[in-house]
Protein backbone atom coordinates (compact mmCIF):
# COMPACT_ATOMS: atom_id res chain seq x y z
CA UNK A 1 0.00 0.00 0.00
CA UNK A 2 2.97 2.34 0.44
CA UNK A 3 3.46 2.37 -3.34
CA UNK A 4 -0.20 3.28 -3.88
CA UNK A 5 0.03 6.07 -1.29
CA UNK A 6 3.18 7.48 -2.88
CA UNK A 7 1.77 7.36 -6.42
CA UNK A 8 -1.49 9.04 -5.37
CA UNK A 9 0.39 11.79 -3.60
CA UNK A 10 2.67 12.21 -6.60
CA UNK A 11 -0.43 12.62 -8.80
CA UNK A 12 -1.60 15.34 -6.40
CA UNK A 13 1.82 16.96 -6.86
CA UNK A 14 1.44 16.71 -10.65
CA UNK A 15 -1.89 18.52 -10.43
CA UNK A 16 -0.70 21.39 -8.25
CA UNK A 17 2.34 21.93 -10.47
CA UNK A 18 0.05 22.18 -13.51
CA UNK A 19 -1.85 24.91 -11.66
CA UNK A 20 1.43 26.58 -10.75
CA UNK A 21 2.66 26.87 -14.34
CA UNK A 22 -0.58 27.35 -16.29
CA UNK A 23 -0.84 31.16 -15.84
CA UNK A 24 2.24 31.63 -18.05
CA UNK A 25 0.24 30.60 -21.14
CA UNK A 26 -2.78 32.80 -20.44
CA UNK A 27 -1.32 36.11 -19.25
CA UNK A 28 -3.26 38.26 -21.79
CA UNK A 29 -6.53 36.48 -20.96
CA UNK A 30 -5.97 36.92 -17.22
CA UNK A 31 -5.01 40.57 -17.70
CA UNK A 32 -8.25 41.24 -19.59
CA UNK A 33 -10.39 39.27 -17.16
CA UNK A 34 -8.97 40.93 -14.03
CA UNK A 35 -8.73 44.37 -15.66
CA UNK A 36 -5.09 44.83 -14.65
CA UNK A 37 -1.69 44.93 -16.36
CA UNK A 38 0.39 41.79 -17.01
CA UNK A 39 2.67 42.87 -14.15
CA UNK A 40 -0.38 43.00 -11.88
CA UNK A 41 -1.32 39.49 -13.01
CA UNK A 42 2.23 38.36 -12.23
CA UNK A 43 1.81 39.72 -8.69
CA UNK A 44 -1.42 37.71 -8.22
CA UNK A 45 0.16 34.59 -9.70
CA UNK A 46 3.11 35.03 -7.33
CA UNK A 47 0.79 34.80 -4.32
CA UNK A 48 1.03 31.04 -4.81
CA UNK A 49 4.45 31.17 -3.16
CA UNK A 50 3.18 33.28 -0.26
CA UNK A 51 0.98 30.32 0.62
CA UNK A 52 3.45 27.62 -0.39
CA UNK A 53 6.42 28.95 1.56
CA UNK A 54 5.07 29.42 5.13
CA UNK A 55 2.81 26.38 4.92
CA UNK A 56 5.88 24.29 4.11
CA UNK A 57 6.73 24.56 7.80
CA UNK A 58 3.18 23.68 8.83
CA UNK A 59 3.09 20.71 6.45
CA UNK A 60 6.43 19.32 7.58
CA UNK A 61 5.70 19.48 11.30
CA UNK A 62 2.11 18.27 10.89
CA UNK A 63 3.05 15.24 8.79
CA UNK A 64 5.75 14.24 11.29
CA UNK A 65 3.08 14.25 14.02
CA UNK A 66 -0.11 13.17 12.26
CA UNK A 67 0.98 11.27 9.16
CA UNK A 68 -0.23 11.81 5.58
CA UNK A 69 -3.60 10.04 5.95
CA UNK A 70 -5.06 12.79 8.14
CA UNK A 71 -3.72 15.73 6.14
CA UNK A 72 -3.44 15.09 2.40
CA UNK A 73 -7.16 14.77 1.53
CA UNK A 74 -7.95 18.13 3.18
CA UNK A 75 -4.95 19.75 1.50
CA UNK A 76 -6.12 18.60 -1.94
CA UNK A 77 -9.59 19.98 -1.21
CA UNK A 78 -8.06 23.36 -0.33
CA UNK A 79 -6.26 23.39 -3.69
CA UNK A 80 -9.55 22.65 -5.44
CA UNK A 81 -11.31 25.50 -3.64
CA UNK A 82 -8.42 27.79 -4.54
CA UNK A 83 -8.75 26.92 -8.23
CA UNK A 84 -12.49 27.60 -8.17
CA UNK A 85 -11.94 30.98 -6.50
CA UNK A 86 -9.32 31.86 -9.14
CA UNK A 87 -11.92 31.17 -11.84
CA UNK A 88 -14.23 33.93 -10.57
CA UNK A 89 -12.42 36.63 -12.54
CA UNK A 90 -12.35 38.94 -9.51
CA UNK A 91 -8.74 39.92 -8.86
CA UNK A 92 -9.08 40.01 -5.07
CA UNK A 93 -10.89 36.69 -4.83
CA UNK A 94 -8.45 35.20 -7.36
CA UNK A 95 -5.58 36.35 -5.16
CA UNK A 96 -7.08 34.47 -2.20
CA UNK A 97 -7.56 31.44 -4.43
CA UNK A 98 -3.98 31.56 -5.63
CA UNK A 99 -2.76 31.74 -2.01
CA UNK A 100 -4.88 28.68 -1.14
CA UNK A 101 -3.46 26.77 -4.11
CA UNK A 102 0.01 27.24 -2.66
CA UNK A 103 -0.98 26.59 0.96
CA UNK A 104 -2.67 23.30 0.11
CA UNK A 105 -0.33 22.29 -2.69
CA UNK A 106 2.76 22.20 -0.50
CA UNK A 107 1.40 19.15 1.32
CA UNK A 108 1.78 17.15 -1.91
CA UNK A 109 5.58 17.33 -2.06
CA UNK A 110 6.12 17.08 1.70
CA UNK A 111 3.72 14.13 1.87
CA UNK A 112 5.26 12.27 -1.05
CA UNK A 113 8.80 12.67 0.31
CA UNK A 114 7.63 11.61 3.78
CA UNK A 115 6.00 8.44 2.39
CA UNK A 116 9.10 7.63 0.32
CA UNK A 117 11.46 8.22 3.26
CA UNK A 118 9.46 6.13 5.71
CA UNK A 119 8.68 3.16 3.48
CA UNK A 120 11.66 2.66 1.15
CA UNK A 121 15.39 1.98 1.57
CA UNK A 122 17.63 4.97 2.33
CA UNK A 123 19.90 3.99 -0.57
CA UNK A 124 17.05 4.90 -2.93
CA UNK A 125 16.27 8.25 -1.31
CA UNK A 126 17.62 10.57 -4.00
CA UNK A 127 16.08 8.46 -6.77
CA UNK A 128 12.61 8.50 -5.19
CA UNK A 129 12.73 12.21 -4.37
CA UNK A 130 13.82 12.85 -7.94
CA UNK A 131 10.94 10.70 -9.19
CA UNK A 132 8.56 12.72 -7.02
CA UNK A 133 9.76 15.95 -8.59
CA UNK A 134 9.49 14.26 -11.99
CA UNK A 135 5.74 13.98 -11.40
CA UNK A 136 5.62 17.63 -10.38
CA UNK A 137 7.50 18.87 -13.41
CA UNK A 138 5.42 16.65 -15.67
CA UNK A 139 2.49 18.68 -14.35
CA UNK A 140 4.45 21.89 -14.84
CA UNK A 141 5.18 20.94 -18.44
CA UNK A 142 1.57 19.90 -19.07
CA UNK A 143 0.43 23.21 -17.59
CA UNK A 144 2.18 24.85 -20.54
CA UNK A 145 2.29 22.57 -23.59
CA UNK A 146 -1.16 21.05 -22.99
CA UNK A 147 -2.97 24.09 -21.59
CA UNK A 148 -1.39 26.53 -24.06
CA UNK A 149 -2.91 24.88 -27.15
CA UNK A 150 -6.24 24.56 -25.32
CA UNK A 151 -6.33 28.30 -24.71
CA UNK A 152 -5.13 28.92 -28.27
CA UNK A 153 -8.07 26.87 -29.59
CA UNK A 154 -10.54 29.00 -27.69
CA UNK A 155 -11.09 27.18 -24.38
CA UNK A 156 -12.14 29.84 -21.90
CA UNK A 157 -9.49 30.45 -19.25
CA UNK A 158 -12.02 30.21 -16.39
CA UNK A 159 -13.38 26.89 -17.68
CA UNK A 160 -9.88 25.47 -17.31
CA UNK A 161 -9.67 26.62 -13.68
CA UNK A 162 -13.13 25.29 -12.86
CA UNK A 163 -12.19 21.91 -14.34
CA UNK A 164 -8.95 21.79 -12.39
CA UNK A 165 -10.80 22.68 -9.21
CA UNK A 166 -13.18 19.76 -9.70
CA UNK A 167 -10.27 17.41 -10.42
CA UNK A 168 -8.55 18.49 -7.19
CA UNK A 169 -11.70 17.67 -5.22
CA UNK A 170 -11.81 14.23 -6.83
CA UNK A 171 -8.14 13.71 -5.91
CA UNK A 172 -9.04 14.62 -2.32
CA UNK A 173 -11.70 11.88 -2.29
CA UNK A 174 -9.25 9.33 -3.73
CA UNK A 175 -6.60 10.25 -1.15
CA UNK A 176 -9.15 9.90 1.66
CA UNK A 177 -10.17 6.37 0.67
CA UNK A 178 -6.89 4.95 -0.64
CA UNK A 179 -4.12 6.21 1.67
CA UNK A 180 -3.84 3.59 4.41
CA UNK A 181 -4.21 4.47 8.07
CA UNK A 182 -1.05 4.44 10.14
CA UNK A 183 -0.24 5.12 13.72
CA UNK A 184 0.88 8.70 14.23
CA UNK A 185 4.66 8.66 14.10
CA UNK A 186 5.01 11.23 16.84
CA UNK A 187 1.68 11.68 18.53
CA UNK A 188 2.93 12.84 21.90
CA UNK A 189 4.74 15.87 23.18
CA UNK A 190 2.48 18.58 21.80
CA UNK A 191 3.93 21.95 20.89
CA UNK A 192 7.20 21.17 22.67
CA UNK A 193 7.93 18.32 20.25
CA UNK A 194 7.16 20.51 17.24
CA UNK A 195 9.41 23.30 18.48
CA UNK A 196 12.19 20.82 19.20
CA UNK A 197 11.99 19.55 15.63
CA UNK A 198 12.12 23.06 14.19
CA UNK A 199 14.97 24.06 16.50
CA UNK A 200 17.02 21.00 15.56
CA UNK A 201 16.61 21.51 11.83
CA UNK A 202 16.93 25.31 11.77
CA UNK A 203 20.01 25.33 14.03
CA UNK A 204 21.81 23.07 11.60
CA UNK A 205 23.63 25.40 9.14
CA UNK A 206 23.47 22.67 6.51
CA UNK A 207 19.67 22.99 6.50
CA UNK A 208 19.80 26.66 5.53
CA UNK A 209 22.48 25.96 2.94
CA UNK A 210 20.30 23.28 1.36
CA UNK A 211 17.39 25.71 1.11
CA UNK A 212 19.50 28.47 -0.42
CA UNK A 213 21.13 26.18 -2.99
CA UNK A 214 17.82 24.66 -4.01
CA UNK A 215 16.14 28.07 -4.15
CA UNK A 216 18.80 29.67 -6.32
CA UNK A 217 18.60 26.77 -8.76
CA UNK A 218 14.78 26.79 -8.75
CA UNK A 219 14.24 30.50 -9.46
CA UNK A 220 15.15 30.34 -13.17
CA UNK A 221 12.19 27.96 -13.55
CA UNK A 222 9.66 29.31 -11.03
CA UNK A 223 10.05 33.00 -11.93
CA UNK A 224 11.73 33.29 -15.32
CA UNK A 225 10.16 30.37 -17.18
CA UNK A 226 6.84 29.74 -15.44
CA UNK A 227 5.83 33.42 -15.27
CA UNK A 228 7.77 35.25 -17.99
CA UNK A 229 9.04 32.50 -20.30
CA UNK A 230 6.33 32.72 -22.96
CA UNK A 231 6.38 36.53 -22.96
CA UNK A 232 10.19 36.51 -23.23
CA UNK A 233 10.10 34.34 -26.33
CA UNK A 234 7.26 36.35 -27.89
CA UNK A 235 8.49 39.85 -27.11
CA UNK A 236 12.27 39.42 -27.20
CA UNK A 237 12.53 37.00 -30.12
CA UNK A 238 9.31 37.49 -32.06
CA UNK A 239 8.25 33.85 -31.74
CA UNK A 240 4.54 33.20 -32.21
CA UNK A 241 2.41 32.17 -29.24
CA UNK A 242 2.08 28.45 -29.99
CA UNK A 243 5.79 27.95 -30.61
CA UNK A 244 6.69 30.05 -27.56
CA UNK A 245 4.51 27.84 -25.36
CA UNK A 246 6.16 24.67 -26.66
CA UNK A 247 9.69 26.05 -26.20
CA UNK A 248 8.95 27.33 -22.70
CA UNK A 249 7.49 23.93 -21.76
CA UNK A 250 10.78 22.20 -22.60
CA UNK A 251 12.28 23.45 -19.33
CA UNK A 252 9.83 21.66 -16.99
CA UNK A 253 9.97 18.72 -19.43
CA UNK A 254 13.74 18.67 -18.91
CA UNK A 255 13.10 18.48 -15.16
CA UNK A 256 11.11 15.29 -15.82
CA UNK A 257 14.31 13.75 -17.16
CA UNK A 258 16.80 15.47 -14.89
CA UNK A 259 15.21 14.85 -11.47
CA UNK A 260 15.20 11.03 -11.53
CA UNK A 261 18.34 10.83 -13.69
CA UNK A 262 20.48 13.03 -11.45
CA UNK A 263 19.00 11.40 -8.35
CA UNK A 264 19.90 7.97 -9.71
CA UNK A 265 23.40 9.15 -10.62
CA UNK A 266 23.90 10.56 -7.13
CA UNK A 267 22.75 7.30 -5.52
CA UNK A 268 24.98 5.27 -7.86
CA UNK A 269 28.16 7.20 -7.03
CA UNK A 270 27.11 7.62 -3.40
CA UNK A 271 27.74 11.38 -3.43
CA UNK A 272 25.61 14.51 -3.71
CA UNK A 273 28.01 17.44 -4.13
CA UNK A 274 29.60 16.57 -7.50
CA UNK A 275 26.20 16.14 -9.13
CA UNK A 276 24.78 19.40 -7.72
CA UNK A 277 27.87 21.43 -8.66
CA UNK A 278 28.25 19.90 -12.11
CA UNK A 279 24.59 20.43 -12.97
CA UNK A 280 24.81 23.98 -11.60
CA UNK A 281 27.63 24.80 -14.00
CA UNK A 282 25.60 23.45 -16.92
CA UNK A 283 22.59 25.50 -15.78
CA UNK A 284 24.75 28.65 -15.64
CA UNK A 285 25.96 28.14 -19.21
CA UNK A 286 22.42 27.49 -20.47
CA UNK A 287 20.99 30.60 -18.81
CA UNK A 288 23.81 32.72 -20.18
CA UNK A 289 23.05 31.43 -23.67
CA UNK A 290 19.30 32.00 -23.27
CA UNK A 291 19.88 35.63 -22.32
CA UNK A 292 22.91 36.53 -24.44
CA UNK A 293 23.52 33.76 -26.98
CA UNK A 294 23.02 34.05 -30.73
CA UNK A 295 19.60 32.84 -31.79
CA UNK A 296 19.41 29.95 -34.24
CA UNK A 297 22.77 28.33 -33.47
CA UNK A 298 21.22 25.51 -31.46
CA UNK A 299 18.16 23.42 -32.42
CA UNK A 300 14.95 25.07 -31.11
CA UNK A 301 14.14 22.76 -28.20
CA UNK A 302 17.59 21.62 -27.10
CA UNK A 303 18.53 24.61 -24.95
CA UNK A 304 15.35 24.57 -22.88
CA UNK A 305 15.53 20.80 -22.45
CA UNK A 306 19.15 20.86 -21.22
CA UNK A 307 18.33 23.79 -18.92
CA UNK A 308 15.55 21.74 -17.35
CA UNK A 309 17.68 18.62 -17.01
CA UNK A 310 20.42 20.58 -15.22
CA UNK A 311 17.83 22.30 -13.02
CA UNK A 312 16.73 18.90 -11.74
CA UNK A 313 19.77 18.91 -9.46
CA UNK A 314 17.87 21.41 -7.30
CA UNK A 315 16.08 18.42 -5.77
CA UNK A 316 19.28 16.84 -4.44
CA UNK A 317 19.49 19.28 -1.49
CA UNK A 318 16.13 17.77 -0.42
CA UNK A 319 18.01 14.51 0.03
CA UNK A 320 20.98 16.20 1.71
CA UNK A 321 18.84 17.94 4.34
CA UNK A 322 17.22 14.65 5.31
CA UNK A 323 20.62 12.99 5.62
CA UNK A 324 22.00 15.91 7.63
CA UNK A 325 19.22 15.81 10.24
CA UNK A 326 17.72 13.11 12.50
CA UNK A 327 15.43 10.67 10.64
CA UNK A 328 12.52 11.31 13.01
CA UNK A 329 12.39 14.90 11.71
CA UNK A 330 12.13 13.90 8.06
CA UNK A 331 8.91 15.79 7.39
CA UNK A 332 10.10 18.86 9.26
CA UNK A 333 13.36 18.87 7.29
CA UNK A 334 11.45 18.76 4.01
CA UNK A 335 9.21 21.57 5.22
CA UNK A 336 12.19 23.72 6.20
CA UNK A 337 13.98 23.37 2.86
CA UNK A 338 10.71 24.06 1.04
CA UNK A 339 10.21 27.14 3.21
CA UNK A 340 13.67 28.58 2.50
CA UNK A 341 13.53 27.56 -1.16
CA UNK A 342 10.19 29.10 -2.03
CA UNK A 343 10.55 32.10 0.27
CA UNK A 344 13.14 33.17 -2.28
CA UNK A 345 10.58 32.78 -5.08
CA UNK A 346 7.91 34.58 -3.03
CA UNK A 347 10.15 37.53 -2.21
CA UNK A 348 12.00 37.82 -5.52
CA UNK A 349 9.04 37.30 -7.86
CA UNK A 350 7.67 40.84 -7.33
CA UNK A 351 11.22 42.21 -7.39
CA UNK A 352 11.87 40.80 -10.85
CA UNK A 353 8.49 42.12 -12.00
CA UNK A 354 9.38 45.60 -10.73
CA UNK A 355 12.82 45.39 -12.34
CA UNK A 356 11.28 44.46 -15.68
CA UNK A 357 8.78 47.30 -15.46
CA UNK A 358 11.59 49.74 -14.65
CA UNK A 359 13.73 48.40 -17.50
CA UNK A 360 10.88 48.81 -20.00
CA UNK A 361 10.16 52.34 -18.82
CA UNK A 362 8.08 54.13 -21.42
CA UNK A 363 8.97 51.80 -24.30
CA UNK A 364 5.97 50.62 -26.35
CA UNK A 365 6.94 46.95 -25.95
CA UNK A 366 9.38 44.71 -24.13
CA UNK A 367 12.68 44.15 -25.94
CA UNK A 368 15.48 41.62 -25.48
CA UNK A 369 17.67 44.10 -23.59
CA UNK A 370 14.90 44.66 -21.06
CA UNK A 371 14.83 40.96 -20.21
CA UNK A 372 18.64 40.81 -20.15
CA UNK A 373 18.81 43.69 -17.67
CA UNK A 374 16.12 42.15 -15.48
CA UNK A 375 17.17 38.51 -15.38
CA UNK A 376 20.98 38.76 -15.49
CA UNK A 377 21.04 38.39 -11.65
CA UNK A 378 19.86 34.79 -12.15
CA UNK A 379 23.39 34.02 -13.36
CA UNK A 380 24.90 35.34 -10.13
CA UNK A 381 22.42 33.26 -8.14
CA UNK A 382 23.31 30.02 -9.89
CA UNK A 383 27.02 30.80 -9.53
CA UNK A 384 26.50 31.37 -5.80
CA UNK A 385 24.71 28.02 -5.51
CA UNK A 386 27.65 26.24 -7.14
CA UNK A 387 30.17 27.95 -4.85
CA UNK A 388 28.17 27.17 -1.72
CA UNK A 389 27.93 23.54 -2.81
CA UNK A 390 31.67 23.24 -3.37
CA UNK A 391 32.89 25.26 -0.38
CA UNK A 392 30.28 24.98 2.38
CA UNK A 393 27.94 22.03 1.85
CA UNK A 394 28.95 18.81 3.58
CA UNK A 395 28.86 15.55 1.65
CA UNK A 396 26.15 13.30 3.10
CA UNK A 397 25.94 10.57 0.46
CA UNK A 398 26.36 6.86 1.28
CA UNK A 399 29.98 6.86 0.09
CA UNK A 400 30.90 9.58 2.60
CA UNK A 401 29.02 7.89 5.46
CA UNK A 402 30.84 4.59 4.89
CA UNK A 403 34.24 6.14 5.57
Amino acid sequence: MAVVAWVLTAVFYFHQYALRSAPAVMMPELSNAFGITPLGVAAIVGLFYYGYSPFSLVAGAAIDRLGPRRLLPGAAAVVGIGALLFATGNSQIAGIGRFLQGAGGVFALVGAIYIASKNFAASKAATLIGATQMFGMAGGSAGQFVVGPMIGRGVAWNHFWIGMGVIALLIAVALFFLIPNESSPSSGGGLKTVLQAFATVFKNPQSILCGLIAGLMFIPTTIFDMIWGVRFLQEAHGIDYGEAVMRSATIPFGWIIGCPLLGLLSDRIGRRKPVIAGAGIVLFVCLAWILYGTRGVLPPYVLGLVTGIASGAAMLPYTVIKEANPPRFSGTATGVINFVNFTLSALLGPVFGWMLQRAVGGAPRMELQHFQTTFAPLLFGVAAAVLMTLLLLKETGPAAREK
